[in-house]
């Protein structure tokens, strides 16, 4: 495949050495040419209108610009580039916003590197990529929508709850689980959501209500 014929990239994440990998991965590749980087959902947006890349590998999570927003935004200007989110989170509350803005395919970031290849180029041509976990969440909730409040917790979530729980702080569960504390926040910001509440103590009463906590 010629350069000019190759699918072009634009490499979204706001951790860099993920780009280093994702853009290495791609140029050691026949097919694909990796355009520029952007570290969060705001510099996407610019280097879209930018770079014109035919497909955007797209984190969610961003401090200074989140993946869904960015991807309404591109949605709206009517951006030419599919956007394929690669991302670390699974969840109802991850995958519905980023489908419903207008995501063309939805992966994980433990995808083989060939299935990676294949969603890119499937994106390219506009068919819907989505990896099986979240296939199966996204038929689910279609089939069995669940109100507010309702939807279980991840076993990380479990664990940071538990940890609420026995008083810890944010600072002492990310050094308890070996994750950062904006990790922490992001696990507390999804289990308040499932459990309908807005606060420490209203998360740890409601679960001890629903025998999430014994």
């Amino acid at each position: 495949m010629t350069e000019d014929a190759a699918i072009t990239l634009l490499v979204v994440d706001d951790h860099p050495v993920v780009r280093d990998g994702l853009r290495g991965m791609f140029e050691s590749a026949p097919g694909f040419r990796v355009l520029g980087e952007a570290s969060n959902g705001v510099e996407a947006v610019s280097l879209a209108a930018a770079l014109d890349p035919d497909v955007i590998l797209m984190d969610l999570r961003m401090p200074g610009g989140g993946g869904v927003d960015a991807i309404r935004e591109l949605t709206r200007t009517g951006a030419r580039a599919k956007v394929l989110v690669l991302t670390t989170y699974d969840t109802d509350s991850d995958t519905l916003p980023a489908i419903e803005a207008g995501a063309t395919g939805y992966l994980l970031k433990d995808a083989p590197r060939e299935e990676l290849f294949t969603a890119v180029r499937a994106a390219a041509e506009g068919r819907t990529v989505l990896s099986p976990a979240v296939a199966s969440r996204l038929v689910s909730a279609v089939r069995d929508p669940k109100p507010p409040g309702k939807e279980p917790l991840s076993a990380r979530e479990r664990e940071v709850l538990a940890l609420v729980a026995r008083g810890t702080s944010n600072r002492e569960i990310a050094r308890e689980l070996f994750i950062s504390e904006a990790t922490v926040k992001t696990h507390l910001t999804h289990l308040y959501t499932k459990l309908g509440v807005k606060d420490r103590a209203a998360a740890v009463a409601v679960a001890y209500d629903r025998g999430i906590l014994g």
